[in-house]
């Protein structure tokens, strides 16, 4: 017999309810309408503790036919199976949810009557005074395949594999069964444990027999003995074996479905685990059970993996589009040109989110700071601590020594070095009479543009910040002329490889910045930008790219009036 603790599925439909957290739990439809929406004030049936829902959200009513979901004024709608819906019938396994990300979402479970878990394990057994004959084992069989159909219900997981516990001590009449699941280190821990009549067991006071299960892992089969006082004396004289008087046990290992292109077997996932202090008979229509059952918990084990692993990655994905939007936001856009300078700059990440950002900010009236920076690594790490630099930099607005801040930040990354990212940075304050102050950590030296001629600005190296704690940096001046302009760029554009391998290089980029000295910005952004992508055709983007442009353009008239040399050509 089961308990009535066991699952059931009767005549009464029911919701299963699904929480942002994850946990699940089985709601009656024993109203109709039943009313679901946020708090009691509108007579809700169903209460979801999520502010976004509307007070009245929506209804299920059943009629002459069937079960059905109403929208009833819920701000986002109303949407089943993904599809937006004012009024529609519900099936088995249908999903109600409510247009809204990380919040509650709904399953409707139709009635199944006739097909409850007692009544099938019953009907298991042959009449009273019917000899156990090989039609009763093939009737015993036909039914407990109706029973593990049951598995693949849309019910809450580990409610279907107390089912599949259950349907195993019912085969061997075992006093006990474990499901035991491997950890992250790829132990066993037992995850399910049942008694006879469907009882659930306290896992911390069970110690399954550790031989029979290493047994079983070992030569990648199942162990089954009946009598463990004629088993072989490793068997018998197992410690746990004795302590506990056991006679019969079983072990059966539990593998994933291997790979298409896989031969054998997939990873192991855990055991299923019997046993008893009574001797037991297995037939071998009882072995095939338990090894069809096995199958069964083996494949619900390995598609809750497989789930668990689609909604990491979904959860990764919304994080990663969180902080590519964050990114995004802090990047200058619509760059405005100044009295004295024209600007310009892009940002194309190689990933969703990456480690370069260049900035550009008035500081007063007479100066605008300029940078660009490069964060090692990629992803979502990078990003976060080119975010952090940025803000950190930010407060020279508030009349911050340059030198002092870099010499901070410098010290910050060396004494958190467990963070393992450094960074390399061109810091630049132009000001409006033409000098440039600027400072570089480590960085590409930024093209000087000037007379047609393109030259590096700097001509020594320097440490990136978090490196060397002692770094030194240094602030160095420039003074540039009327048309002159800056190119600041990541390694990305002078390290951009074609298939061969082959890397982009500086020169190239020298000539191609040299002789167009009346082309606008935006002519000379987009020349850079095409020829990379001319040059690495067909191969992968391996950096970001990042450029940042700026022409000074003195204190005359032109300048006053805001006026751009016109494009070359």
């Amino acid at each position: 017999m089961v308990s009535q603790s066991a699952l059931a599925i009767g005549d009464e439909a029911s919701l299963e309810v699904r929480s942002p957290d994850g946990a699940r739990r089985s709601v009656p439809l024993d109203a109709s309408p039943f009313l679901i929406g946020r708090g009691s004030e509108s007579g809700n049936h169903l209460q979801l503790a999520d502010p976004r829902i509307s007070r009245r959200c929506c209804a299920v009513t059943r009629d002459e036919g069937g079960w059905s979901v109403e929208d009833r004024g819920h701000q986002r709608g109303i949407f089943l199976n993904g599809e937006k819906v004012q009024r529609a019938p519900l099936r088995d396994g249908d999903v109600i949810a409510f247009g809204l990300e990380d919040s509650f979402s709904i399953v409707f479970c139709a009635p199944a009557a006739g097909l409850s878990l007692p009544a099938l394990l019953t009907r298991m057994e042959p009449p009273p005074g019917e000899p156990t004959t090989a039609t009763a084992g093939l009737r015993q069989l036909n039914v407990l395949l109706q029973a593990t159909s049951l598995l693949h219900s849309d019910l809450p997981l580990d409610s279907v594999l107390n089912t599949m516990l259950d349907h195993a001590i019912a085969v061997t009449k075992a006093e006990r069964g474990l499901l035991l699941e491997t950890d992250a280190a790829g132990a066993l821990a037992v995850r399910l444990a049942r008694g006879a009549a469907g009882v659930s067991l306290a896992a911390e006071t069970l110690a399954p027999s550790q031989t029979v299960l290493r047994r079983a892992l070992a030569t990648q089969t199942s162990i089954i003995t009946e009598d463990l006082r004629q088993a072989e004396d490793a068997l018998q004289m197992a410690g746990s074996i004795v302590g506990q008087a056991l006679r019969a046990v079983v072990a059966i290992p539990l593998y994933a479905r291997p790979l298409a292109a896989a031969a054998g077997r997939g990873p192991l996932l855990g055991a299923l685990y019997l046993d008893s202090r009574r001797a037991a008979a297995f037939s071998q229509l009882d072995r095939q059970v338990l090894e069809a059952l096995a199958r069964e918990a083996a494949s619900i084990l390995d598609n809750a993996r497989l789930v668990e692993r689609e909604r990491q990655r979904q959860r990764l994905e919304q994080e990663l589009q969180i902080a590519r939007d964050i990114q995004q936001a802090l990047i200058p856009h619509g760059l405005r040109d100044l009295p004295y300078c024209a600007i310009a700059g892009v940002h194309q990440p190689c990933h969703s989110v990456g480690g370069d950002y260049f900035d550009v900010f008035p500081l007063d009236a007479e100066r605008t700071a300029l940078l660009v920076a490069d964060v090692s690594g990629k992803g979502l790490g990078a990003a976060l601590l080119s975010t952090m630099l940025q803000g950190a930099l930010s407060g020279m607005s508030l009349g911050a020594e340059p030198l002092r801040v870099f010499a901070h930040i410098n010290r910050f990354l060396c004494d958190h070095a467990e963070l393992g990212k450094y960074a390399t940075m061109f810091f630049g304050i132009l000001h409006a009479g033409g000098r440039l102050d600027f400072i570089n950590a480590g960085h590409p030296s930024p093209m000087l543009v000037s007379g047609g001629q393109a030259v590096d600005l700097l001509t020594e190296g320097s440490f990136p910040l978090g490196l060397i704690r002692e770094a030194d940096y240094v602030l160095e001046t420039k003074t540039l002329r009327d048309g002159d302009t800056l190119v600041l760029f990541s390694d990305g554009v002078s390290e951009a490889m074609d298939l061969r391998e082959e890397p982009f290089g500086l020169d190239r980029l020298r000539q191609l910045l040299t002789g167009g000295a009346g082309a606008s910005l935006t002519a000379v952004q987009n020349a850079v930008l095409h020829a990379i992508s001319e040059f690495s055709r067909g191969a992968p983007q391996a950096d970001d790219i990042t450029l940042l442009l700026v022409r000074y353009r003195g204190a005359g008239p032109a300048a006053e009036r805001g006026v751009e040399a016109p494009p070359v050509g």
